[in-house]
């Protein structure tokens, strides 16, 4: 999840009375369920509702007491003012990370069956995603021969010749005549700022 998402995620959390006044309420103490509904007049059902909200957004937590769950608030959350719950570090850098995780989800799904690779992309930065994700099955600081390489790509693609020429060629493993290895550095998408 991107931080926007996370911060919209807490700013939706308190865009409702019912939740605003399940907060004041445990801002006085610690409660379960039952209390609170009967301090509010809110059905139970609505009550558990709300706090499964508050919980996933980091608002409040919840732990066991004897039979009961009790809700606590976080302070810590509470305690910040509004700039810094808004305030996102390079908001174009996070839009663009969430961006580029979509859309290399969406490459996978297109590619990828049964977890086999229906075939090589065409597109470079489509390629480039596909490559990355295969080279994470090679072991850094490991030499691998040809035909360890090759072992490792059929389970992908049978055109493995291609997959390691491409694996190089992108800088992704290295190699001598007979020996290949995973580079450490590996680069950022080269192609992502192209298209």
């Amino acid at each position: 999840m991107s931080e926007v998402q996370k911060k919209l995620n807490l700013l939706k959390a308190f865009a409702d009375k019912s939740r605003i006044l399940i907060i004041n309420a445990l801002m006085k103490k610690s409660m379960y369920v039952e209390e609170i509904s009967t301090l509010l007049d809110l059905a139970e059902s609505t009550v558990s509702f709300h706090l499964k909200k508050l919980e996933k957004a980091g608002i409040i937590y919840s732990e066991r007491s004897q039979y009961y769950i009790v809700y606590n608030v976080k302070d810590k959350i509470l305690n910040q003012n509004l700039k810094d719950i808004i305030y996102i570090k390079n908001p174009d850098e996070a839009a663009q990370k969430q961006r580029m995780e979509e859309y290399k989800n969406k490459v996978f799904k297109a590619f990828f069956e049964y977890g086999k690779l229906k075939q090589i992309p065409m597109s470079n930065k489509k390629r480039y995603i596909i490559l990355k994700e295969l080279v994470k099955d090679f072991e850094f600081d490991k030499k691998y021969t040809e035909d360890e390489v090759n072992t490792i790509l059929v389970k992908y693609n049978d055109d493995v010749a291609a997959l390691r020429r491409y694996m190089v060629e992108e800088k992704l493993l290295d190699r001598t005549p007979g020996v290949y290895w995973r580079v450490k550095d590996i680069p950022k998408n080269p192609y992502w700022k192209n298209n």
